[in-house]
């Protein structure tokens, strides 16, 4: 299985502009050095990297919570990917994940072990193995 996006940029780094779509359909937006590093409203390849690992983490962790019997009712994920500069140039320094999960008669220390065991095994987060990712876990 494979899924597409593309993207295309026109102009320079600081007065260009791109436009991003993802093959589905689902979604398209522009993009510019201002929607990624300033703040302009707008699009950025990094929210879309946050969506990414929030929306496959919150789907992993539900799956793993069932298979060992306990449904969740819901499981709510947040990324805030925070990037930075270093001597190669911009970078994303790390992602805080954060998560509440609705799971009846589960117990927290339970819920914690699944939840870390999630943050490294969903396929985004091993996508991104070179970026560290905070967890912080809340059973509602």
């Amino acid at each position: 299985m494979a899924r597409q996006a593309t993207a295309e940029w026109n102009g320079d780094l600081m007065t260009g502009g791109g436009l991003m779509k993802l093959g589905s359909g689902a979604y398209e937006g522009r993009y510019s050095f201002s929607t990624r590093f300033g703040d302009q409203a707008g699009v950025n390849p990094e929210e879309l990297v946050g969506a990414a690992l929030a929306s496959c983490y919150a789907m992993a962790l539900a799956n793993s919570l069932a298979m060992a019997g306990s449904v969740a009712k819901r499981v709510h994920a947040t990324a805030d990917v925070h990037s930075g500069k270093d001597e190669k140039g911009y970078l994303i320094t790390r992602i805080d994940l954060t998560v509440t999960a609705e799971v009846p008669g589960l117990d927290h220390a339970t819920f914690q072990r699944y939840a870390e065991e999630t943050k490294t095994g969903c396929i985004i987060a091993r996508a991104l193995g070179a970026t560290p990712i905070t967890l912080k876990a809340t059973l509602a």
